[in-house]
C-alpha cells in the first residue's frame, strides 16, 4: 500500500528590551515564529503535525516520516512582514517625572518590517520500517528599528535578530497503525541590540548607553513524536520539543558597564502538538485541525552571568487552536484554508518593544503538481493581533525608589506571510 500522504521547534530569540533579548516579529504569541513551510502558512498549520503532504512535516513532527514511501524532498521560504504601531502614547522623562514639563507624545506606526526565512527539508525511506530525514530553516531572520528621535529612547532601539535550526531525525514504523520518531535540534543564534538612554537622561548618567549588545551561540534540543493511523483517511499525531536554555557569547554594555564576552542565558519553552487529518469519505475534502501548548512559563527573566539580571518577563503558558480544510479539486490543482486562534505569551508584564497579544491567523493557499513527482506550493496568511495597553517605567539608579522616566501608550501588531515551495519525490 502506498503511505505517500498529503504536512522549537526548536525556538530562539537573542534580543533584549530596555535590557533584554527579545525578537519584534513574533507573529506567533511570544517568540514563536511558524514559518517551516509553505503549506502549513496556507492552513494556520492546522493538522501539520500529521498530514504530511511534503517533507516539511518533519519539523513538526518525525514520526511523519514513517508516511514516505518514496524520498522526498522540499525547499523554499517565507516572507514575513509585521506591522508594529504604538498607539496614544505618552513618554515622562526626568524633567516630566519632576513636574516641570508635560509628556511627549510617543506614538509610533512603523516598528516593523519584512525579512525572509529559508527551508529545506528531506526525508530518505530506509526500508517500510524505517525513515530518515535532515532540515534546515530559520526560526527568527528580522529587524526592528525605532528612529533615532523617538520620544521613548530607552523603551525602543535596534533590534536585529537571525537563527537557524539544523535538524536530523528517525522514525520506526511498528505496523499499520503506529509510527514513532525522533530528532536533534541543532540552533544557531546571533543577536545584535541597541537601546539609547534619551540626552536628558544620559546626561544625568553621565552616560548615553541604556544597552549596546551583541551575542551569538549555540544549543541543543530533541524532539520525539508518534503517528496512529486509524485508517488510509483518517490519522492522528503527537509531538513534544524539548527547547534548551540558550547560552549567547557576546560583550554586553549594560547600566554603564562594559561587559566582555558575557554569556546569556535564555530560557526556551517546550512544545506539545496534537493533531487531527480526516477525509470524508466519497469526497474531495478533507477537514485538519490542531492544539498546541508552549511552556512559555519557563521564560520567567533573562540574565547574564556577569551582567546579572537584565529584565524580568513572567510570561504565561499560551496555546494555539488551529481549524483548515483542503479541497482536493482534481489532479492538478489542491486548495487549503486555515484559521488559528494564537494565546498571549504576556501576563501582567507588557512591554512597548515587544507587542505580544492573542492573535487571530486567516490562511490560505493552494498546490499546483507540475506532474506525479514534483509540485509547488503557495501559502498567504493575515495575522491580526489585538490592542494591549502598555505602561513601563524606569527607576533612577542615582535615587532609588524614584522613577527616571515612564512610558504609556497602547500596542498594536499585525503581520502578513507568504510562502513559497517546491516539492519533489525521487
Amino acid at each position: 500500500m502506498n503511505k505517500t500522504r498529503l504536512f522549537k521547534k526548536s525556538l530562539l530569540a537573542v534580543t533584549i528590551t530596555t535590557a533584554t533579548l527579545a525578537s519584534q516579529h513574533t507573529l506567533a504569541a511570544g517568540f514563536q515564529l511558524n514559518a517551516q513551510s509553505a503549506t502549513g502558512i496556507g492552513r494556520a498549520f492546522a493538522g501539520d503535525a500529521v498530514i504530511a503532504d511534503n517533507a516539511s512535516v518533519m519539523a513538526r513532527n518525525p514520526a511523519a516520516m514513517a508516511l514516505f514511501d518514496d524520498v522526498e524532498l522540499s525547499l523554499g521560504f517565507e516572507s514575513i512582514t509585521s506591522m508594529i504601531e504604538v498607539k496614544d502614547a505618552e513618554y515622562c522623562g526626568p524633567i516630566c517625572q519632576a513636574g516641570f514639563a508635560d509628556p511627549k507624545d510617543a506614538s509610533y506606526d512603523d516598528a516593523g518590517g519584512t525579512s525572509i526565512a529559508p527551508n529545506i527539508h528531506l526525508i530518505v525511506p530506509v526500508n517500510e520500517t524505517f525513515a530518515w530525514g535532515i532540515n534546515a530553516y530559520t526560526n527568527f531572520g528580522t529587524k526592528t528599528e525605532f528612529s533615532d528621535d523617538y520620544a521613548g529612547y530607552e523603551y525602543g532601539g535596534l533590534t536585529d535578530v537571525k537563527s537557524m535550526n539544523i535538524g536530523l531525525a528517525g522514525s520506526f514504523r511498528m505496523n499499520e497503525q503506529w509510527s514513532f520518531g525522533a530528532g536533534l535540534d541543532i540552533i544557531y543564534g546571533k543577536g545584535t541590540l541597541q537601546r539609547t538612554f534619551s540626552p536628558v537622561i544620559a546626561g544625568s548618567l553621565g552616560t548615553n548607553e541604556a544597552l549596546d549588545a551583541e551575542a551569538d551561540g549555540w544549543a541543543l534540543g530533541f524532539n520525539v513524536g508518534t503517528v496512529y493511523e486509524l485508517d488510509e483517511n483518517n490519522r492522528f499525531g503527537l509531538a513534544y520539543h524539548y527547547s534548551p536554555k540558550l547560552q549567547a557569547k557576546g560583550d554586553i554594555s549594560f547600566g554603564g558597564t562594559e561587559y566582555k564576552n558575557d554569556t546569556l542565558f535564555m530560557p526556551l519553552p517546550d512544545l506539545l502538538e496534537f493533531s487531527g487529518y480526516h477525509r470524508i469519505e466519497d469526497t474531495k475534502f478533507a477537514v485538519h485541525y490542531s492544539i498546541q501548548y508552549i511552556g512559555w512559563s519557563s521564560f520567567d527573566k533573562l540574565e547574564a552571568e556577569d551582567a546579572g539580571t537584565l529584565n524580568e518577563y513572567e510570561w504565561q503558558n499560551g496555546m494555539h487552536y488551529a481549524l483548515g480544510g483542503t479541497y482536493y479539486l482534481n489532479q492538478d490543482w489542491t486548495l487549503r484554508a486555515g484559521y488559528m486562534y494564537d494565546t498571549s505569551a504576556q501576563d501582567e508584564l507588557t512591554s512597548i518593544s515587544v507587542p505580544d497579544s492573542d492573535r487571530q491567523w486567516f490562511s490560505a493557499g493552494f498546490t499546483y503538481h507540475l506532474d506525479s513527482k514534483s509540485n509547488i506550493d503557495f501559502g498567504f496568511t493575515y495575522l491580526m493581533g489585538d490592542d494591549v495597553k502598555v505602561e513601563e517605567s524606569k527607576e533612577n539608579p542615582l535615587a532609588p525608589g524614584t522613577t527616571l522616566s515612564s512610558i504609556s501608550g497602547t500596542t498594536h501588531a499585525d503581520a502578513i506571510l507568504l510562502g513559497l515551495q517546491y516539492s519533489r519525490s525521487f
